[in-house]
């Protein structure tokens, strides 16, 4: 038996192929959940530029993989070419957010499951996935540093402001200090007691402070 004698066998018209009624119903469900991945990507988003593109991304990745997945199901040739075409297919945009490439893979893993016919697993599971996420990106830690930047007269103003925040915050530690003729520039990381930062008004009105400014950091960017 030759190479070409296997593909004229009887076993590629024993392949089912793909019906318009799969087709409609995978697409559809695809893109209903790919319209969830995005809800839950815009509620949960915490980085410092939002992109509305990055969400329709998501929607048009699950509906492609669908796409790409039925095609496969349904022919050995074509799913053995698609394996050679997406080979040589390189992504270089970089993810900013670690968050972006658990949303892209949850895309794509709906997108496999659906065209499998696990409807109720794409469903269920994606919900599951979306109220986790919901619960954890959008709770609130007061335990997260901040950083107060001062700018005050001199040695006295700076012993006043430091005791004045040690009063109102958990934890404050100094991370920084530039010292000028008049002038003395404080970088402070402190952890919140609660979610009120009312004291900053009442720093800046301090004698001897210049300004105060309170800045989130998570390790990654300030904003």
């Amino acid at each position: 038996m030759t190479f070409s004698d296997i593909f004229k066998s009887s076993f590629l018209e024993n392949v089912t192929a793909v019906t318009v009624l799969d087709m409609v119903l995978a697409l559809g469900l695809a893109f209903a959940l790919g319209l969830f991945i995005f809800f839950i990507y815009k509620k949960t988003y915490a980085g410092v530029m939002y992109s509305s593109s990055f969400g329709v991304t998501l929607v048009a990745l699950t509906m492609i993989t669908t796409l790409v997945i039925l095609a496969v199901t349904s022919n050995v040739v074509l799913s053995l070419g698609m394996v050679g075409a997406l080979s040589i297919v390189r992504f270089r945009t970089a993810i900013k957010e670690p968050m972006d490439i658990a949303f892209l893979f949850w895309s794509i893993a709906a997108g496999i499951v659906l065209a499998a016919g696990m409807i109720p697993l794409a469903v269920f599971g994606s919900v599951l996935i979306g109220v986790v996420l919901l619960v954890f990106a959008n709770h609130k830690d007061m335990s997260n540093p901040y950083i107060v930047v001062l700018d005050v007269d001199g040695n006295d103003s700076e012993k006043a402001a430091i005791e004045f925040l040690n009063s109102h915050v958990k934890r404050c530690t100094v991370k920084s200090k530039t010292a000028r003729k008049g002038s003395v520039e404080l970088n402070l990381e402190i952890r919140l007691k609660e979610d009120n930062t009312d004291f900053v008004n009442a720093l800046a009105d301090m004698n001897g402070v210049h300004s105060a400014v309170l800045v989130s950091y998570n390790g990654d960017y300030m904003g």
